[in-house]
């Protein structure tokens, strides 16, 4: 057996006593967004740590638990913090728990981030809505022998990010009344911040918001044939556009001061998501 797939089944079969239900969909909550899963009806929780060789997160703001809940009375698994390529883990560690929701049975990846804004007129606070990455400067997940039970090959990438679910992002924003930006995002190794110079090529290259995570996770997601969704907060402008040094800390308030849209977006979404499936 694929010593990577081995390693999933294992992770798997150590916690399917404790995962209280098939979800329905997995939502991967970022920097400063964690707090959305104290808004879901939890009925279960699985600490990293608790699931023999699993990576653990070791960003700021990021908890490293599953949670087991409901959300407007969808089973939802949600990821609150996520693994880090920058942290030292093989990209196949990365995109595990991604992996593992899937076993669980999620047919829906919703993922969320904090990301820097590289479009002009971009501020922090600002949701927006991922149509489209760039993906090629951390290593492919799927790198190395290709583990058929997950997917093909050779995955087509056309459509990472699903056109319904965008479809119901953007309706759901729109009975909110939340303002919604719609763009490219790009993952970059971290964990510094960017230049200038390479915010200035990001740009170039049509990338609208910028950050360390997601897209590696996203094309995992594809791969097993998941459907995607995706909304960064525009914590902070990137390096040449703010005024002033980035930190961590302005990440995480940047995620206290959106909460209220990006829970209620969130939710709204994941009813809906749920609704068309029926």
């Amino acid at each position: 057996m694929n010593p990577v797939y081995e390693k999933l089944c294992a992770c798997y079969e150590s916690i399917r006593a404790r995962i209280p239900f098939t979800p329905e969909i997995a939502l991967v909550l970022g920097s400063g967004l964690g707090n959305y899963a104290s808004k879901m009806e939890v009925v279960e929780q699985i600490p990293y740590g608790d699931i023999a060789g699993f990576p653990v997160s070791t960003a700021p703001g990021h908890v490293g638990q599953f949670v087991f809940g409901y959300v407007e009375g969808v089973p939802i698994v949600a990821m609150q913090g996520r693994v880090h390529y920058y942290e030292g883990y093989d990209m196949t560690d990365v995109v595990l728990p991604i992996r593992l929701m899937k076993m669980m049975g999620a047919e829906i990846l919703f993922l969320t981030n904090a990301a820097g804004g590289i479009r002009q007129g971009f501020s922090a606070g600002d949701l927006m809505m991922i149509t489209g990455q760039i993906a090629t400067f951390v290593p492919s997940p799927l790198r190395g022998a290709n583990i058929a039970e997950l997917g093909n090959r050779f995955p087509d990438m056309s459509h990472i990010y699903d056109e319904d679910l965008q479809q119901i992002i953007r309706k759901s924003a729109c009975q909110l009344d939340i303002p919604l930006r719609e763009g490219t995002y790009i993952q970059l190794p971290g964990p510094n911040y960017e230049s200038p110079q390479e915010i200035g090529m990001c740009r170039v290259l049509g990338a609208d918001a910028v950050g360390m995570s997601t897209a590696c996770e996203a094309v995992a997601a594809n791969h097993m044939g998941m459907k995607i969704a995706g909304i960064s907060c525009i914590s902070n402008l990137a390096a040449g556009i703010s005024p002033h040094p980035l930190t961590e800390e302005e990440v995480i308030e940047a995620g206290k001061m959106v909460e209220r849209d990006f829970s209620a977006l969130v939710t709204c979404a994941i009813g809906h998501m749920h609704e068309a499936g029926k």
